[in-house]
């Protein structure tokens, strides 16, 4: 149930304005049953006040295609009616707000809700602006033209109504900056009114320069400005301002119907001048971040490419971006043929592991597990399920699988055939929310020698992502060694944990997630990660864990610094899906830091297979 303004863009930014519906117009919300009309002059006006509204009054969002019903009152959202596209053109929207509100809100977000085929609405979010900020807007006319620049008013969001501030209230707020900062000189008064008239009305006749807001980086900016100015950026839409270590400032394109600009100039790197539509896009995939973090302090801000150490210029039609300096890490931002924007993490190594690094383990204690387990942090997660369909789809796909594939090899490499096509339900809980599967192989009686298993668990109280999970566990090489028969190696080459591991990450990071919806259609919240590890979970009669090297060879990674371990770990940042020699890459190099960490050294990429 949705009920406040971070619900709210939850809900539509997972396609599901649905869950508006009972809500009531409040001080961060207004609903609109009807677009607005942005051909004609009062529709124009009539948005420029709303939103200009929600910028002195806070934040909130304006939704486009949902009807209300009086209820004590009160409007409470009542039902979706939807807005043809063609009719409300977001980019559209985006200019006149820039042209009609003074100055330009920042972080403005105009955006579609809802699926294809069905009701769409349009919402427009005005982020919480600087306090010390007055938004105002040409007093409306009803008739065409440009906005005036020779009247003022100022519209207010007072609970679920917007009003114009009174004239002596106006009155009252310019007496109070005259007291602050002095009257203005007859000279400057005349020429405010000799601009107005002459009907010059750009920022820059108005007086913002660039880099206005942050005197200290000033010359920077101007700099920077001069050197990109060939491709097309115009003068100031609003004074330059810091988010983190980046300094930032809206510019109009010097052709009036063409998209403007963000100038962005970052410590150590090259200035960069961003169209609007890009930045817009960076900004928007940088606030599915949880827990209220700023967007560009999540995601991070536009790199260059790798031979670029001078200006540069990301245009309105570029279709990727690499960006970094933000929590996430590196990554890359591309627009599909659709127009949609993902964005995905560029490949790096840690030895962080996440709270569900040992999820399933409890009752369980096998000679060697070898697990790839993946994070995956979805927005929208609230409206996945584990349907019946889809979970009789993984039952038949189970046995020919990568990771069934993976455990027959390791019996056909020592002379048995013992194909891993018998998956059982459980021990893992299955519901609505959560999938387990195990496959027993060899043994008898006493246990089996050797364990497939799989599970993907829905978010949680204690979990905050989807998690999907691989595991291949050596129960007992005893049991092994005995079903084999005599001259039979059991302990595991090093290019058989890297092929075990390669289709457990596999079969995790491709084939669960589709149990619980399509991974194409959902956007990330924070970086999915992958998590190797290999570990021995058995004690020996004394008590003590015996080592990897007991069980596994590797002696490929070279001589090791340190004590015997019975354990190791990695985790991977990178995309879930890619080509299997992409993958088969990555898990080398993951290896060998993974190996470096751990005291191998010498451990080189050439040495696996």
């Amino acid at each position: 149930m949705v009920h406040d303004l971070k619900g709210a863009l939850d809900a539509l930014d997972a396609n599901e304005p649905v869950s508006l519906l009972g809500l009531r117009e409040a001080q961060w919300l207004d609903a609109k049953s009807g677009p607005y009309q942005l051909a004609n002059p009062k529709a124009v006006e009539e948005l420029a006040k709303d939103v200009a509204a929600f910028a002195n009054g806070g934040g909130g969002v304006i939704v486009v295609g949902i009807s209300t019903r009086l209820e004590h009152g009160e409007e409470v959202l009542d039902r979706v009616v939807g807005v043809d596209p063609a009719v409300m053109n977001t980019d559209a929207v985006r200019k006149l707000i820039r042209q009609w509100i003074t100055p330009a809100p920042r972080g403005v977000r105009v955006g579609w809700s809802g699926v294809e085929g069905g009701e769409r609405v349009l919402f427009i979010q005005v982020p919480a602006q600087a306090a010390e900020t007055l938004f105002v807007v040409p007093a409306p006319v009803g008739k065409p033209g440009s906005p005036r620049p020779d009247t003022v008013s100022v519209p207010v969001r007072d609970g679920d109504s917007t009003h114009w501030l009174p004239r002596t209230e106006i009155q009252r707020l310019l007496s109070a900056g005259v007291r602050s900062s002095g009257m203005p000189t007859p000279e400057a008064l005349a020429e405010v009114v000799r601009q107005a008239v002459s009907g010059a009305d750009t920022e820059q006749d108005r007086g913002l320069r660039i880099g206005q807001g942050l005197p200290d980086r000033e010359r920077e900016m101007r700099a920077a400005h001069e050197q990109l100015a060939a491709a097309g950026l115009g003068q100031p839409a609003g004074e330059a301002w810091a988010q983190g270590e980046a300094a930032l400032q809206d510019l109009r394109h010097e052709v009036d119907s063409e998209p403007g600009w963000v100038l962005c100039l970052v410590a150590g790197r090259p200035p960069v001048a961003v169209a609007e539509p890009v930045w817009q896009a960076i900004v928007e995939t940088g606030r599915r971040a949880p827990d209220g973090q700023d967007p560009l302090a999540a995601i991070g801000f536009p790199s260059p490419p790798a031979d670029t150490d001078t200006p540069w210029v990301v245009s309105a039609d570029t279709r990727s971006v690499d960006l970094n300096g933000g929590s996430w890490g590196r990554g890359r931002l591309t627009c599909s043929m659709r127009g949609v924007w993902r964005w995905q993490p560029l490949p790096w190594f840690s030895l962080n592991q996440g709270r569900s690094a040992e999820i399933g383990t409890a009752g369980q204690a096998p000679a060697l597990r070898l697990r790839a387990l993946v994070n995956l942090p979805w927005a929208g997660t609230g409206a996945l399920e584990v349907s019946k369909p889809r979970r009789t789809q993984l039952e038949q796909q189970l046995p020919h699988s990568a990771l069934a594939s993976a455990v027959t090899l390791l019996y056909r490499r020592r002379g048995t055939k013992l194909p891993a096509v018998r998956w059982e339900r459980g021990p893992f809980n299955n519901s609505a929310r959560s999938v387990g599967y195990t496959c027993s192989i060899g043994g008898s009686g006493a246990g089996p020698a050797m364990t497939a298993s799989v599970m993907v668990a829905l978010p949680s109280v204690m979990e905050s992502t989807v998690v999907a999970c691989a595991d291949v566990l050596i129960e007992s090489p005893e049991t092994w060694a005995a079903e084999l028969g005599p001259g039979w190696e059991t302990r595991l080459e090093l290019h058989e944990v890297q092929a075990v591991l390669l289709s457990a990450w596999e079969t995790a990071a491709e084939l669960l997630p589709d149990v619980v919806g399509d991974p194409a259609a959902l956007a990330w919240t924070a970086p999915p990660t992958t998590e190797l590890r290999m570990t021995c979970e058995r004690p020996a009669e004394s008590g003590v864990l015996p080592i990897l090297d007991t069980l596994i060879d590797l002696t490929p990674l070279g001589a090791r610094d340190g004590s015997a371990l019975s354990r190791m770990a990695v985790t991977i940042t990178a995309a879930p899906t890619m080509d299997r020699r992409e993958r088969q890459a990555l898990l080398r190099h993951a290896l060998v830091h993974m190996a470096r960490e751990f005291g191998y050294v010498d451990a080189e990429v050439d040495l696996l297979m």
